[in-house]
């Protein structure tokens, strides 16, 4: 997951805007660790619950990393009001599907599968390597 997060970040411009979807433990910090490596930005990237949004400046001279979770949040008004500089930073939603409407008018909507334990398992037991599958779609208001 961070090796494709360092691809996709490297591509990353000011005012890009990803969503990113998945269940508990797919890897949706873990992609964002390789994107803000990607674009160069000061670490470490920890997942944002807690604080809801984090912002990392850039090493390189390039656009800071924005990344936060609207998991408590219940709206795309509710994300607004963090005052956000989508327009001046890269910015990365986790768990905001239907949440940023407004915010941009083209975003990256990235959802990423896990396999989940089975009935004679637990989800603990569930291979922390397990294959992912990663779907980008560019998505416009």
């Amino acid at each position: 997951m961070e090796r494709l997060g360092e691809r996709i970040g490297s591509g990353l411009v000011v005012g890009d805007l990803i969503v990113l979807t998945g269940p508990l433990g797919a890897g949706k910090t873990t992609l964002t660790r390789g994107i803000a490596d990607g674009l160069g930005v000061r670490g470490p990237v920890q997942s944002p619950t807690f604080v809801i949004a984090r912002t990392h400046p850039s090493l390189v001279g390039g656009a800071p990393l924005v990344h936060a979770d609207a998991y408590r949040l219940d709206s795309a008004l509710e994300l607004d009001d963090l005052d956000v500089d989508v327009d001046g930073s890269v910015t990365i939603v986790e768990w905001g599907r239907g949440k940023v409407d407004g915010l941009r008018d083209t975003w990256f909507d990235i959802e990423i599968e896990r396999p989940v334990g089975s009935v004679e398992g637990s989800a603990e037991d569930l291979d922390l390597d397990a294959p992912r599958v990663v779907t980008i779609t560019r998505v416009a208001a």
